[in-house]
């Protein structure tokens, strides 16, 4: 569904990505793990295309979106991201903000973004807040909101960007058990993240990254329990207790 080949990416002198090779099937859920300034956003961000690489090939079901006539439009309403900010109109209702990217980029009719709109607001606990503004929601919901129109726009891919970070403790586990239930699904799902329970709950695959490169891949069990590289026991012994 997703492979890396060679991915490098450079800001100014700054060798953020170095050599990325990964593969990420259909279907599958990946976790991106490490510390601050690995390099995690901007691999995940490269997905996509919000960063494009220096270097190296990005393919997105058979595409190559790195080529110059790709078309990355058509290819993103299949890829939705949720991000640390919540990226909310304020002066748009939940519901409004909800359908309009179905409606002005997918040329959904609107009685129809707002049926299904309604749905993913339920889904995540959110539909009695259809007429409210951002303002007027927390942290936790406005997120939730996010996932809501990330949904909405029936994507076969859904990317977070550590999209707890920005959140009060209490509210996490309001986001984490929607992005839970969302892995129960086909849905092919890569989350940067630094919950830990998340991630051994919910993951096929761990990645560490670490200073622009994957050190180390394995499924939750063998990462958090039985992790091979020095760097990686060393990150896990500081964060997990």
């Amino acid at each position: 569904m997703i492979e890396l080949k060679g991915v490098h990416k450079y800001f100014g002198d700054l060798h953020v990505l170095k050599g990325i090779d990964l593969k990420i099937s259909d279907g599958e859920k990946l976790v991106i793990i490490g510390p601050s300034g690995s390099g995690k956003s901007t691999l995940i961000r490269s997905m996509n295309l919000l960063e494009r690489p220096t270097e190296g090939k990005v393919i997105i079901d058979g595409t190559d979106i790195t080529e110059p006539k790709a078309p990355i439009t058509k290819i993103r309403q299949s890829v939705a991201m949720v991000f640390q900010q919540f990226n909310l109109y304020p002066h748009k209702t939940v519901l409004e903000n909800v359908t309009m990217a179905p409606i002005l980029v997918k040329k959904v009719p609107k009685k129809q973004a707002e049926e299904s709109g309604m749905v993913y607001l339920e889904r995540v606990g959110l539909k009695e807040k259809a007429n409210a503004y951002p303002a007027q929601l927390s942290g936790g919901q406005q997120q939730r909101v996010a996932i809501a129109r990330a949904l909405n726009m029936k994507p076969e891919i859904i990317l977070f960007d550590e999209p707890t970070s920005a959140l009060d403790p209490e509210m996490i586990q309001e986001v984490l058990d929607v992005m839970t239930d969302l892995a129960h699904e086909g849905i092919t799902m890569v989350a940067v993240t630094h919950e830990m329970g998340f991630a051994r709950r919910v993951a096929d695959r761990v990645i560490f990254v670490d200073d622009g490169e994957i050190l180390e891949e394995g499924s939750p069990e063998h990462f958090f329990t039985n992790p091979s590289n020095e760097r990686t026991k060393l990150f896990l012994s500081r964060i997990v207790h």
